[in-house]
């Protein structure tokens, strides 16, 4: 048997991560200097809508926000549970190359595996991918363990999925976009008054990059659905993903726009989570789904 881990930054809402027995080990973000836990395990559906609708209002009004590492010593406390219930472990991990978790991880494990002297395994498999691609992927490890998967066969097959993981999104203000260097200053001042949208992606390596620019919202939204409708690979057997920072009426509009075109599975439709939401900023909308491969062509 195994236990699954994720980080906060997979945006699995606390009731998903119930159900699927997944653990998650959680960011801690300043605001205005105070500690903000960014995943609680016992808040419902609608008390994570108002929390996200409340984090993203005072980002909109200029609240500042300082995001950190999980620790490795974090990691070993939380991965140490498992072995010490004589389980291995996998953990979904956000890319490596856009936050430096999946290194405080990997040294966590070195160091339990000594400890241990190999008697159980952990498997860290990176997402290459943020929020729900890593949330997604963790609750098909927790069905794949329900089906008697070992630790080696379920980590195997999943980082056969990293590649095929797209996570696509659009943004509200560029302005958080050339805060963390994705584009230049100069860029968003002149997008923001054309009223530019980006789509941006993950890339095959792991990193956000620039798809294509739309004129107006309600065009980069339409443009969402067309390209999850002709990527998206066995929609009826898939967990999608939906994810905002408080752009809650538009993730209905583009979930019904959806269900007119394709049968899915299921969706989970959540607040963006605090960690990679402060990156991007509010009214940033995300899809997370299995294509072919993540070109979108």
């Amino acid at each position: 048997m195994f236990q699954v881990f994720v980080d906060s930054a997979a945006n699995l809402p606390a009731v998903t991560a119930k159900k699927y027995d997944i653990h998650v080990v959680s960011f801690v973000n300043l605001v205005n200097g105070k500690e903000l836990i960014c995943f609680d395990p016992d808040l419902s559906p609608e008390e994570e809508l108002a929390k996200g609708k409340e984090y993203y209002n005072a980002m909109r009004t200029g609240c500042e926000i300082k995001t950190g590492l999980i620790s490795t010593a974090n990691f070993a406390d939380a991965f140490r549970t498992a072995l010490e219930a004589d389980q291995d472990v996998i953990y979904l991990s956000l890319s490596k190359n856009i936050s430096g978790t999946y290194n405080s991880a990997r040294l966590a494990a070195e160091e339990l595996l000594e400890e241990y002297g190999g008697k159980r395994k952990i498997r860290l498999v990176d997402s290459l991918n943020a929020s729900l691609a890593q949330g997604i992927l963790a609750i098909y490890a927790s069905e794949m363990r329900d089906r008697g998967m070992n630790v080696d066969e379920a980590a195997d097959l999943l980082e056969t999925y990293v590649s095929k993981m797209n996570g696509v999104f659009t943004v509200g203000d560029l302005k958080y976009l050339s805060r963390t260097g994705r584009i230049k200053g100069s860029v968003a001042v002149v997008g923001n008054m054309l009223k530019i949208k980006p789509i941006l992606r993950g890339s095959e390596d792991g990193y956000i990059v620039s798809y294509k620019n739309v004129r107006g919202r309600k065009a980069v939204l339409n443009e969402l659905i067309r390209l999850f409708c002709e990527t998206i690979e066995e929609p009826e057997k898939q967990i999608v993903g939906i994810a905002h920072a408080d752009a809650y009426e538009e993730s209905l509009y583009m979930m019904e726009e959806i269900q007119k075109r394709v049968k899915v599975r299921e969706f989970i439709n959540t607040s963006y989570d605090y960690c990679t939401g402060s990156h991007v900023g509010p009214d940033t909308i995300a899809l997370f789904y299995l294509g072919k491969d993540r070109s979108l062509l």
